[in-house]
């Protein structure tokens, strides 16, 4: 049995008899699922990762006869901007990305219409909780004639058996490439190091910073006597409102303290080194972190465009291709559509960087000035539809030709 019957709890009681109660220490840190996110650096790396997703615009594109945006799909309006009626795409994406990043993978059911003219179309992509949702590999052949992938998923006391077509899967790495791993397994030693990091500082503030120490008797003391004498001496010299205060000793006691300071335990150099693994396993860079020393902008910069080559674009592509493969038709997978992240609003906030690119696209005659206006949001010009092209560049073979004088005359 779970709970023995000759101890009874009241709903009641205090958080820390329930733990005691069920067997769990209370001074332990937990930093498995959404308890990693109390350890500061994980929830900065996740934070970070979550937000970078979220605020790229998921557009739904066709390139069957030259790529454009397809605005007349269906899939457009709802994956632009509210992929089910609770949720804003942002925030879609966000929850998906934590859970991606905290379970290593990430599950979202989705929403079919049944009957009616849109009978077939998705009406919605609901995030499920990844902690509830098992991977099945059938490899007898149970649930069909051939092997197949089943996803169960437990709600509400049962359990119900799901067609990998019925729910989109975004795995984070992965060795088999069906089920992604949890990286706070892995990271487990890692975390627990800096979540521990973080509660020894806040129970060395709680002291109001005074150290430890043994106090001398000449004597001997019963473990009555001895307890209560501990007692009476913490409450008297321990905590933020006895700090820096005078205790008072009984005649024939001396305290000795025991002194060991945070870099004589090189606890600093501790905690830099947890932060820079768990930023280096998420893929995160150290600046994001407000971690700047030894930084100036131009490294900053190339750091800030190494995370979105290096982290962010292998994430994209993961969510562009399972929303992609699992939302569209085969039909309309032949016909070109497909799902992307317009990753050039990154630039948004950078004008002279847009602006700079804006112009060498369309003076390099492969941007249409309308195009850019569109982008924009500005209405389209006369004319604004052509490429254009600097007059002074020709083709090599008619590099010189200008100067040559009419006639074959030389």
């Amino acid at each position: 049995m779970l709970f023995r019957r000759e101890r009874r709890i009241g709903l009641d009681a205090p958080k820390a008899e329930w733990l005691e109660f069920l067997g769990i220490d209370p001074d332990i840190v937990n930093v498995r699922g959404p308890g990693a996110l109390r350890e500061a650096t994980v929830f900065a790396c996740i934070r970070i990762l979550s937000e970078a997703v979220a605020k790229l615009p998921l557009k739904v594109y066709q390139d069957s006869d030259g790529t454009h945006k397809a605005t007349e799909h269906y899939l457009y309006s709802l994956l632009k901007l509210r992929p089910n009626p609770y949720m804003s795409t942002s925030d879609w994406l966000r929850c998906l990305e934590v859970q991606r990043n905290l379970y290593g993978n990430a599950y979202c059911s989705i929403e079919y219409y049944k009957s009616g003219s849109k009978r077939g179309q998705v009406r919605g992509l609901w995030p499920m909780d990844a902690d509830k949702v098992t991977v099945w590999i059938d490899k007898q052949g149970i649930y069909s004639s051939q092997n197949h992938i089943w996803y169960v998923v437990e709600a509400d006391g049962k359990e119900f058996k799901l067609h990998p077509d019925e729910i989109l899967h975004v795995k984070g790495l992965t060795v088999d490439g069906l089920v992604g791993i949890p990286p706070l397994e892995y990271l487990r030693t890692t975390i627990e190091n800096a979540a521990q990091s973080a509660e020894y500082i806040n129970k060395f503030f709680k002291q109001g910073l005074q150290s430890r120490g043994i106090v001398h008797y000449v004597g001997d003391l019963s473990p009555d006597a001895e307890e209560v004498f501990r007692s009476k001496f913490e409450r008297m010299s321990s905590g933020l409102t006895n700090a820096h205060r005078i205790s008072l000793m009984p005649y024939g006691y001396k305290f000795e303290p025991i002194a060991l300071s945070l870099v004589d335990a090189q606890f600093l150099e501790n905690t830099q080194l947890t932060i820079k693994q768990i930023a280096s396993a998420f893929g995160v860079k150290l600046h994001q972190l407000n971690e700047l020393e030894k930084s100036s902008y131009a490294s900053l910069s190339e750091q800030q465009r190494q995370f979105y080559i290096d982290t962010m674009m292998a994430v994209l592509t993961i969510y562009e291709q399972e929303l992609s493969y699992k939302l569209f038709l085969s039909s309309e997978l032949d016909a070109g559509y497909y799902c992307k992240f317009q990753v050039d609003a990154l630039t948004r906030a950078d004008i002279k960087t847009r602006y700079d690119a804006y112009r060498t696209g369309i003076q390099g005659g492969f941007l249409r000035p309308n195009e850019v206006r569109d982008w924009e949001e500005l209405p389209p010009v006369d004319g604004g539809d052509m490429l254009l092209v600097n007059g002074n560049m020709v083709p090599i073979q008619n590099a010189g030709a200008a100067y040559k004088k009419g006639g074959g005359d030389d």
